[in-house]
């Protein structure tokens, strides 16, 4: 059969695309057709003792001995042949031998596709070992302690995002009620509680088989059967879902109460750490939010009173608000008890609303680190003046949740 003009040109231009799309699968695969190289190295530390706290990745010992690590490593490989292939670093636990302290350090690196993976581990290994042995700044290394494996992709990213109040992001935040979208891994630690598919609640992820929320959530239902959580920014499509095992209460709640307004969500499975699925910092007990602080409060609820619910999760910026302020006559006159604090503005506007319950107002330190203030728990209906929302305060029920989850 004889081609016509038009059908030479149709021809041509078919096999260009072919040869482009093969050129493009090939280039694919030199630079990103090998799955990451991951590796759990550790080593003991023999001018370090070992604390109780480096077992608490919300810690600021913890936080400060991470960064130590993570500098070194970042040093190590950015002067080294493998600087265009290293990712990133984070001390996955730290442990105690003979009274020392033992670090476990999770590695990623880039793998372009004639990587050879035991030249490349080995590569590594060397690079580690020359500088241990070397220059450590203010770290003393017993180098014969050293080991290095590998490790799978899946648990390797588990444990790299397990740093607590983390973002994979960062942009600026306005309101709730009112409405401005949140993006994705903005607010890692926000969760959606549902009972039967239904979101009802927003919780806060704490460990990664532990979350925090407000106990009213659970007064017209309390078993576990019929609540799941899911993680992720849109409610239509979470990155991960989980059902419940236990639902804890506080003991002294007692609904219409508003005080000891919080619960402890136990998940039948543990999630997986990602970029964008990550934990809250927990503050210690005697940790000072003062007021007229900067907090956020994020949720999928209401954007005014009785009002539509968004897919996309919402932030709203916010001030702290003291308790004696709250307490005035014409706000909420003596309501505001030791364990709730208030945020918004007298103004209004700004505020959380029906569906955030239960869902987390937090805050960052100077090195924008992200910690759990406040728990959404009530308000006289939604961003009106004189009346900003009330929190259960965190701190005041620090030791309550240690007693519950061992965090």
């Amino acid at each position: 059969m004889k081609l016509t003009r038009s059908g030479k040109i149709a021809l041509i231009i078919l096999v260009v695309i072919i040869v482009a799309a093969i050129i493009g699968v090939i280039v694919y695969f030199v630079v990103f057709g090998k799955t990451p190289f991951y590796y759990y190295i550790s080593f003991k530390l023999t001018n370090i003792d070992y604390n109780s706290k480096f077992g608490k990745p919300y810690s600021q010992e913890y936080i400060k001995l991470n960064e130590k690590i993570v500098s070194l490593m970042n040093k190590t490989f950015q002067a080294s042949k493998l600087r265009r292939q290293y990712i990133m670093s984070h001390t996955a636990k730290v442990r105690e031998s003979n009274g020392k302290t033992v670090v476990d350090v999770v590695l990623k690196f880039k793998s372009c596709y004639n990587n050879n993976a035991a030249k490349f581990r080995d590569r590594a290994r060397d690079i580690l070992l020359q500088k241990l042995t070397g220059d450590t700044g203010s770290l003393c290394i017993d180098t014969s302690s050293f080991k290095l494996s590998d490790i799978d992709m899946e648990p390797a990213e588990n444990l790299l995002n397990m740093c607590c109040g983390r973002r994979k992001m960062k942009s600026p935040g306005n309101k709730v009620t009112g409405g401005l979208d949140s993006v994705e891994g903005e607010w890692p630690w926000q969760a959606s509680l549902q009972q039967n598919n239904i979101h009802r609640c927003g919780a806060t992820l704490i460990s990664n088989n532990w979350l925090l929320t407000a106990a009213h959530c659970f007064v017209k239902a309390n078993d576990p059967q019929e609540w799941s959580v899911t993680f992720g920014f849109l409610l239509s499509e979470p990155k991960q879902k989980r059902s419940v095992k236990n639902i804890i209460v506080h003991e002294k709640y007692h609904y219409p109460d508003h005080d000891y307004d919080i619960a402890i969500i136990n998940l039948s499975q543990p999630v997986l750490y990602a970029t964008n699925i990550r934990k809250i910092c927990l503050p210690e007990e005697n940790y000072n939010f003062p007021p007229d602080s900067d907090v956020v409060v994020t949720g999928w609820g209401s954007l005014k009173t009785d009002g539509s619910s968004p897919n996309i999760l919402q932030k709203g910026i916010m001030k702290i608000i003291d308790n004696a302020t709250c307490n005035e006559k014409e706000v909420y006159d003596g309501a505001i008890t030791n364990g709730m604090l208030c945020a918004g503005f007298l103004k209004g506007r700004i505020d959380a609303c029906q569906g955030d319950s239960g869902g987390p107002l937090v805050s960052s330190d100077s090195r924008g680190i992200w910690f759990l203030v406040g728990i959404v728990s009530w308000g006289d209906e939604c961003g009106l003046p004189n009346k900003p929302g009330v929190y259960t305060r965190v701190t005041y029920y620090r030791n309550w949740i240690t007693s519950k989850t061992g965090i």
